[in-house]
């Protein structure tokens, strides 16, 4: 028998190995310059992968699902299963066996750690392949659960799981990251081991697995929240342990630049889109040139109306690559900064200011080509009387912000977004910016052919 691992990971090379032990033909595939198992055959292609295998394993990672489906089906024989293996939501696993044309195939959920288990760990299957995977699996020592439904039921019991599993492996990374913080981690560290059945081994498994594994990890909490919702409960809790993998893997929620550069080109109106329309700023805020752009870090200011010592005490705490966010109570009177203010932000690295109040000097804002966005302009400067500070959350045309949030600003407005959301919301904006220009390069060609 003849078993083809698509995706040469840490997990589908555990299986390989698996079955490669059990006396298999294994024949593995994975575009990237990963290792090849001892006594796996290293395939160019997925179709030559595939080509006369009784038992297609999928674990490419769900994002890849659907077109690693698509590469081999064409190649599968009337008696191979396609064992889709990924975490990955109800939907997509039905989607897949929808398009199988008379080819079986098993939704696998897999419910223990890897890592640990290898071949061996527990498994959910459902779909029409579900009978013969499991006596496959079986032969390899992992127990198994065959559910008599549809492809799609098996990772509906994985993700009700991931709920849990997700979550508490958020909530270990964020409390000994505030014991580390306090200075208290070992205390902390053996308060929360001593309500772990599996102790500090479980405990470090489930903070280093959520650091490691965080996108795809976070991912998952993402399709676990939507089981949620289509079963009327609120995924609170799960998404933000979705945001806390993603920010654990930004390093405790800090913008890298890399992710700042990859908002570079990426239109406020298209981040707006991807958050349903939430975290943008009042429109009384715009850009008092045309042109401005800015992608920085939020650096919190408030200031009492007609007064700028917040912006004053924000440029002495200012790091390169910040943008000062000012709450400015919405005052249209009394600019709170003009020139001089912009050209001791430029020496501290500032990139750009955003002024729920009004700024003044607009057009040698405009020479040093310095971003500013306010309600307006005024001649009138600001009094200094306080009081004022920086680094504390605000809310700025009618959005909070808080210190290290992602700030996009640009011709149409402002968008704010929580550092820890920021890699979800770069995917579903660039996803948006791509179906916009499909959509235009249709109406472009419908006029043409006329």
């Amino acid at each position: 028998m003849t078993v083809a691992v698509l995706g040469l990971g840490e997990a589908g090379s555990l299986y390989a190995q698996g079955f490669v032990s059990a006396g298999r033909t294994v024949v593995g595939f994975d575009p990237a310059d990963v290792p090849t198992p001892d006594g796996v055959v290293r395939a160019a292609t997925v179709a030559e992968a595939v080509d006369g295998a009784h038992l297609v394993l999928g674990l490419t990672g769900a994002a890849h699902a659907e077109a690693v489906f698509d590469a081999a089906r064409p190649h599968l024989g009337p008696d191979a299963v396609f064992v889709e293996m990924n975490s990955a939501s109800p939907s997509l696993k039905q989607r897949l066996a929808r398009r199988a044309g008379g080819v079986a195939v098993a939704d696998v959920a897999v419910v223990g750690s890897v890592p640990e288990g290898g071949a061996r760990t527990a498994l959910v299957v459902s779909g029409d392949g579900a009978e013969a995977t499991a006596a496959e699996f079986r032969a390899l020592g992992a127990p198994v659960e065959v559910l008599a439904a549809e492809a799609g039921a098996a990772a509906r019991r994985k993700l009700l799981r991931s709920v849990f599993m997700k979550g508490l492996g958020a909530l270990v990374v964020e409390t000994l990251a505030a014991g580390e913080a306090a200075g208290d981690l070992d205390w902390v560290r053996g308060q929360v081991a001593a309500q772990l059945a599996g102790g500090d081994a479980w405990m470090d498994r489930l903070a280093q697995g959520t650091v490691k594994h965080g996108v795809r990890r976070s991912h998952e909490s993402v399709a676990a929240a939507q089981v949620l919702r289509e079963l009327g409960v609120s995924p609170t809790m799960t998404l933000a342990a979705a945001d806390l993998h993603l920010g654990a893997v930004r390093d405790e929620h800090r913008l890298e630049q890399g992710l700042l550069d990859a908002y570079a080109g990426v239109p406020v109106a298209n981040i707006g889109d991807a958050r349903e329309r939430l975290g943008l700023l009042a429109g009384r805020i715009s850009a008092v040139w045309p042109g401005a752009r800015v992608v920085g870090r939020a650096l919190p200011v408030f200031c009492r109306k007609g007064e700028n010592i917040g912006i004053l005490a924000a440029l002495d705490v200012a790091q390169p690559g910040d943008v000062l966010v000012v709450d400015g109570q919405g005052d249209p009177d009394r600019a709170l900064m003009g020139e001089l203010l912009a050209e001791r932000a430029r020496v501290k690295g500032v990139l750009g200011m955003v002024v729920d109040g009004a700024v003044r000097d607009v057009e040698e804002l405009q020479e040093l080509r310095f971003p500013v966005w306010a309600v307006g302009s005024s001649p009138a400067g600001p009094y200094k009387n306080g009081p004022g500070w920086a680094g504390r959350p605000v809310a700025v045309g009618g959005v909070v912000v808080h210190r290290g949030d992602l700030v996009v600003g640009d011709g149409d407005g402002v968008a704010v977004v929580p550092a820890a959301e920021a890699e979800r919301t770069l995917v579903d904006a660039l996803a948006v910016q791509a179906d916009e220009a499909a959509r235009r390069a249709a109406i472009v060609a419908s006029g043409a052919s006329r």
